[in-house]
């Protein structure tokens, strides 16, 4: 069982409920627009503190893509598009990406050939959880984490993925 945190868009703002949100998580998945590579190692450096003055001794994977507004800080460490498997589920994250039949160009495709479960990704803003039952596979847009950009609220998302189970999907506002 992997305990994921799923963010977006923070545009080099990281609100320190963040840390308390994801402190049970295994991975913390960033689906772009970090705004700078400091903000990353901030959000790994604060959820372990966390975790470490709980005596949980282990330490967060943090997995992301970069951004249309990141610049060659994050590009040199965070791919465009990202393909990993969790559990038994194969994930396929990009920034721009679009969603269920109104996806960005070529991201279709690439959810067919790499037989993805499941698909993130951010820029929009807008906070989505959607199932493709086409592509049998389950699309995530966390919303926007920052300040910037015309979103109302803030929201992230927390869920479990337990072998092939996708489940426990909680959406949290800051």
């Amino acid at each position: 069982m992997t305990r994921i945190g799923l963010i977006s868009d923070t545009h080099d703002y990281l609100d320190e409920q963040i840390f308390e949100h994801f402190k049970n998580c295994d991975e913390i998945w960033h689906a772009g627009d970090f705004g700078s590579l400091s903000l990353a190692q901030n959000l790994i450096r604060g959820v372990e503190n966390l975790q470490n003055g709980a005596n949980t001794g282990k330490g967060i994977i943090l997995r992301g893509v970069y951004g249309n507004i990141d610049g060659t800080d994050i590009r040199s460490v965070y791919p465009e598009k990202l393909h990993f498997t969790c559990e038994g589920v194969r994930v396929f994250i990009q920034h721009i990406g679009g969603y269920p039949t109104k996806y960005a160009p070529g991201v279709k495709k690439e959810i067919s050939d790499h037989a993805s479960g499941l698909f993130i990704s951010g820029h929009s803003h807008i906070l989505k959880i959607m199932y493709d039952e086409k592509l049998q596979c389950l699309h995530m847009n966390p919303g926007a984490a920052g300040k910037q950009g015309w979103q109302k609220v803030r929201t992230l998302i927390r869920f479990v993925i337990d072998e092939t189970e996708m489940k426990d999907c909680e959406v949290i506002e800051l």
